[in-house]
């Protein structure tokens, strides 16, 4: 049997959209954790979250809304995750870092090991699906303790965090146009840095002033960023690699 490829196409409207839902899964995290009790909003966005994927990993082909979905609840869950490892256990920033990235790095040797290669260019068996869907769980809670990491243990603040990673994204993005595994390198690197890029713009312009934002709200902000979110994906539906 057929399998086709179930990841979108690389294209500034995916880029786009991976951005909006970093932001989106930052704020309205923050907002149900501070709403709700956090322990409850730990386990229906874990619950939501595997409905997400059977969604996805049951899809014969990509179908934009399914995978956007998964990654939404993606950002979602790994936020509260990641913030409950420092809030609850007491975990510095800088340890979950390493700890997150020394299990990225693990999941890819993994991969490499298994399938030759670590490309999206042929998420076509349900094996290389399992492993990029755990690359890209990784990715999140490593960009989340990573954005935490700069904004609050190094006093950034959130929107020269913010600058700072947008800067930082534009190299891999580059590189992306390259050949071989340097392209294939540059894309993880610039999916890893769009985490911390979009959570420290929304919380930027979610947060209070006290901490440093706009005050804006994490509800109105993750409102604005579904929205967005929910356009953009239907620019990119069917926008699969052959």
């Amino acid at each position: 049997m057929q399998r086709f490829n179930k990841v979108p196409q690389v294209t500034a409207v995916f880029w786009i959209i991976k951005i909006l839902t970093t932001g989106m899964g930052e704020a309205l995290a923050d907002f149900f954790d501070h709403a709700y009790d956090p322990v409850i909003v730990v386990a229906i966005s874990g619950l939501v979250l595997a409905v997400s994927i059977w969604l996805q990993f049951a899809a014969p082909k990509f179908i934009a809304w399914r995978y956007w979905f998964a990654v939404s609840m993606v950002s979602v869950f790994g936020t509260m995750a990641a913030d409950a490892v420092h809030v609850l256990l007491g975990v510095p920033y800088w340890v979950s870092t390493l700890v997150f990235l020394t299990g990225l790095i693990l999941v890819f040797v993994i991969w490499q090991l298994s399938e030759k290669t670590i490309s999206i260019t042929h998420i076509d068996s349900t094996r290389r699906e399992i492993f990029y869907w755990c690359v890209v769980m990784a990715t999140f809670a490593l960009g989340t303790a990573a954005g935490d990491m700069t904004a609050m243990t190094f006093n950034w603040g959130f929107l020269l965090s913010g600058i700072i990673f947008a800067v930082a994204f534009v190299f891999p993005l580059v590189a992306t146009r390259m050949q071989g595994s340097a392209a294939v390198i540059a894309f993880w690197l610039a999916y890893i840095i769009t985490r911390p890029l979009g959570a420290s713009f929304a919380d930027w312009l979610a947060l209070p002033s006290a901490r440093g934002g706009e005050a804006w709200g994490t509800l109105p902000v993750s409102l604005a960023l579904i929205g967005a979110i929910c356009i953009f994906v239907g620019l990119n539906r069917n926008k699969a690699k052959s």
